[in-house]
């Protein structure tokens, strides 16, 4: 009985051991492209005039279950004051639509459902994982208004909170492919170009003021393996 248990516990440690052949990887170096969305006084419909857009993405991961993210988005934005379903002191007798340009750069935390791997490196992990994200960032938006054929042109700056929840997909060893929908709530109000179209100076932080929304598709490539005989996450 004694041999019996012995030899049913080393093909458990062969079986574990031969589970974790892998290295985990530290860090994700990629890109993505996706359709990205304003959300402000001139539209309210999340699915209304998605525009492309791109990003590079550099991922840190301390463990399979977590990652710290930095992000940096481009596209464009787009409105009319055709589609807007509220009336605005400033827009009731001139029509107004606008295209902006937006930078986006974001730090954010990562949380996955599941620890995520191949398996081979990290017991238990999952090659499919839901996720949800939240951070900081700022976005830096070049926007073009156009009211009875007179364009006006302005820059603004303004900080942001994205927030959002994705799919990961382990494609391969080192290959990582990610879904995912992010919201981006602004301190600002001159995505589209016009700040305060009530006339009413708003207060709060994100109180009257626009955001844009992101759905994105990237792909990741691990780097910098962590050391096989380190036993602490730490190390």
């Amino acid at each position: 009985m004694k041999q019996l248990i012995a030899l049913f516990a080393l093909c458990f440690m062969a079986t574990t051991m031969s589970a974790q052949d892998e290295p985990e990887y530290r860090l994700e170096l990629g890109a993505g492209v996706g359709l990205m969305n304003y959300l402000g006084d001139m539209n309210g419909n999340l699915l209304r005039g998605m525009k492309p857009a791109g990003s590079l993405v550099v991922k840190y991961k301390p463990n399979p279950r977590m990652a710290w993210a930095l992000i940096g988005s481009y596209g464009s934005l787009k409105g009319s004051s055709a589609t807007a379903k509220t009336w605005y002191p400033s827009m009731s007798e001139r029509m107004a639509d606008f295209n902006t340009s937006l930078v986006d750069v974001s730090v954010r935390y990562e949380y996955n459902f599941w620890p995520f791997g191949t398996g081979r490196e990290y017991y238990g992990a999952k090659k499919l994982t839901p996720f949800i994200a939240l951070g900081l960032g700022a976005s830096i938006a070049n926007a073009k208004l156009t009211q009875d054929g007179i364009q006006t042109k302005s820059s603004s700056v303004a900080g942001q909170l994205p927030i959002g929840l994705g799919v990961k997909y382990k494609m391969g060893a080192r290959l990582n492919l990610a879904v995912e929908w992010m919201m981006h709530f602004t301190a600002g109000d001159k995505l589209d170009g016009i700040k305060d179209p009530y006339g009413i100076e708003s207060n709060g932080l994100f109180k009257n003021t626009d955001c844009y929304s992101m759905l994105g598709l990237t792909l990741t490539y691990d780097l910098w393996a962590k050391c096989k005989t380190c036993h602490n996450d730490r190390d």
